[in-house]
């Protein structure tokens, strides 16, 4: 399949701020109750049903994260400049290079899959192939978390970011309601939906599903 041209986008954007996005970024300890409880009870539910996958890992702080709650977990990202960051952070962790559109992992190979905060940089026309490469890398049974902002529909199209660094890719901020009927839409079933209004600084909701693959 051919790249879709928007990664390029997220692939350079990515690669430019890497070193200051690791600075400003928070640390998993760091988040928000409510975003910490999600990420353990993820956890919880793939740890024992084989490896999982963080899609869209950045430098690996929330795949670190994972694996010390005792998943067996690795990180994948469209950026070599996050997964070379990523590599020096956590040696012991395995990190690959790919794009969630289409991914180098075999069809029911995963216990698990975690988006955090990357989907919004999908246009939404692309959704579904993602959510399709989900489907298909997810073992019956397997769990899914997504989250990360959602809106009223709005299209941001920064230019500098993370320390004044130009960037050039986009953000698409979607209804919870719009991603709730996504996921069923490529097979996948939602368990539970958490929308954040926000506080402490935050400028955006947040939304969190999560969601798994009928056996």
């Amino acid at each position: 399949m051919t790249e879709p041209s928007y990664l390029a986008a997220v692939r350079e954007s990515y690669d430019t701020v890497a070193a200051d996005y690791v600075r400003r970024v928070k640390e998993p300890a760091e988040l928000d109750p409510v975003s910490r409880a999600m990420l353990a009870a993820f956890a919880e539910l793939a740890a024992p049903l084989g490896p999982v996958a963080d899609l869209g890992c950045g430098p690996g702080k929330v795949t670190a994260h994972l694996a010390a709650l005792g998943v067996p977990v690795f990180g994948v990202a469209v950026s070599p400049r996050m997964i070379e960051l990523a590599r020096t952070a956590y040696p012991e962790l395995r990190f690959i290079v790919g794009s969630m559109t289409a991914l180098d992992i075999a069809d029911g190979e995963l216990g698990g899959i975690l988006a955090y905060y990357t989907t919004h940089h999908t246009p939404p026309q692309w959704l579904p192939t993602v959510f399709a490469e989900f489907h298909r890398t997810l073992a019956p049974g397997g769990r899914l978390m997504l989250a990360g902002h959602v809106g009223n529909g709005e299209h941001l199209r920064p230019t500098r970011a993370y320390g004044d660094h130009p960037v050039s890719y986009e953000s698409h901020l979607l209804p919870p309601d719009r991603i709730a009927e996504l996921l069923p839409r490529a097979g996948l079933v939602v368990t539970t939906r958490v929308v954040q209004e926000p506080e402490g600084g935050a400028k955006r909701q947040a939304g969190t599903f999560l969601a798994y693959k009928p056996e």
